[in-house]
Formats: C-alpha cells, structure tokens, sequence
C-alpha cells in the first residue's frame, strides 16, 4: 500500500499535494518573488486535469527563509495567502509558528531546530498542516507519533541547498515509507526526471527549490514537475493492476 492511500486511511482535513515548491533567504529576497509566486499559483488555472485525483491537492508553496525576518514572511503570507487560495494551491510557512498562527496559512512544517512538534499541533489544532523534516527512520517514527500530517526526506541526491549532507538515495525512501503510515515527500536534488524512482521507491510526492526558481520559466518547471509526477503515479498504478491481475 502506497503512502497516499495509507493516509487516507486517517483523519485529515485536506489530501497532501504531491508536489511542494520551497523557497529560501535569497528567493524571497528577490525583487519579483510576489509575482513569480503568483505565477507558479496561476498554473492550476490553465493546467489541464489530470483526472483520477491523480495530482491530489496540487501543490504547496512553503515560505521559508530560516534568516528573513518575521516582519517580512508575515508581509509575504498574508499578500499570498489569498491568492494561492484562490487557485487552489497549499501555503505553509516554513519553521515560524508564530507567523502561521498570526497570518492562518493553510499550515506549518518544522525542522529539527523548530518548536517541538508536539506543542505545534498543540497550538495549532486539528485543522491545519504539520509536516516535519526528517532524516532517518526513527526520526520520521517520533515525528508521525507527534502528530505530523506529513514528512519531508532528505536530502535524496547532492543538492546545493545542503552542501556537505550525505545524500541517501532514492532507495533510503522505502526504507522510511515502510514504517510510518503518513505521506513522505523526497527533497533534495530531485529533478523531473529523477521524481519517477523517488516515487516508484515510496515517496508520496517531491519537494523542490532551485529546480523550479531558477529555472528560465518557473511556472514552466512547475509543469514539467507535476508532469513527472503524473506520469510516475500512473506508472504505479499500472504496475499494481498488472499484479493484482495474475
């Protein structure tokens, strides 16, 4: 059983989207971040359906910038927060509870140096978003048992964004997936063409930042993006008919 039909299997809200665009200091720095934000939100209103639910829940856009200041993340939340609602898309804001309770984003997702989980979704309550960022399999354990709707893990491939981290694989995502029963996104160095082993190998869904922001044309890399993941979904289910078949 995959991750997504696992997590059906619980009380949510909302079905986790199967891709998830991460910002970082020097994104949001940037002079146009609004409005390539909005740009990447406008791709759902000329995408055509996938059908099936098989894209569930689009995509998230996290606001994360672990050194921008909480004045300017709560500015960019609330100018967002609106408009990715409109287009149907999944506003988190990375680490700063605080800014997710001031501004009702959709949700929050922490890492290992956030507010424990525990308290979050305490604060929080059963109605938005938690997901955490883990690295290993009894970190993804502790943070299903505190309460987390979903996980990031990483980083699966070398990525400039973690320079020095020792990059796991695409294989180390089943080895996480198999014990938690809450979705798993893979992060870290996953390009279109690499989201369909990282899916094939348990992942829920993927998570990029320089592949889609410093792409020529962001809302084009976020195309190409739910593309791969379409395609590698579909994939799956095939395989599964075929067995359930013989």
């Amino acid at each position: 059983m995959d991750s997504g039909a696992r997590r059906d299997s619980r009380p949510t809200l909302r079905v986790i989207p199967r891709l998830h665009v991460v910002t970082d200091d020097q994104i949001l720095a940037r002079p146009d971040f609004e409005t390539r934000a909005r740009e990447l939100c406008e791709v759902f209103e000329t995408r055509e359906p996938a059908g099936e639910g098989v894209v569930n829940g689009s995509m998230a856009l996290h606001l994360r910038g672990p050194r921008t200041t909480g004045r300017r993340l709560t500015h960019l939340a609330r100018i967002l927060c609106g408009h990715a609602a409109a287009f149907g898309v999944t506003l988190l804001v990375n680490d700063r509870l605080d800014v997710g309770l001031a501004v009702r984003v959709a949700g929050v997702h922490l890492g290992s140096r956030s507010v424990p989980p525990a308290e979050a979704r305490r604060l929080l309550g059963a109605s938005r978003l938690l997901g955490l960022s883990v690295h290993n399999k009894s970190e993804a354990v502790e943070a299903t048992e505190a309460g987390a709707d979903y996980l990031f893990l990483g980083p699966l491939f070398e990525t400039p964004s973690h320079t020095g981290a020792v990059a796991r694989g695409a294989e180390f995502m089943d080895l996480v997936t198999s014990r938690v029963d809450v979705p798993v996104v893979g992060i870290g160095g996953v390009t279109p063409e690499r989201a369909a082993k990282v899916l094939a190998s348990g992942a829920h869904g993927v998570a990029a930042i320089r592949g889609i922001w410093d792409a020529p044309s962001p809302p084009d890399a976020v195309q190409a993006y739910l593309d791969a993941v379409e395609r590698a979904i579909r994939e799956k289910r095939t395989v599964r008919e075929k067995r359930a078949i013989r």
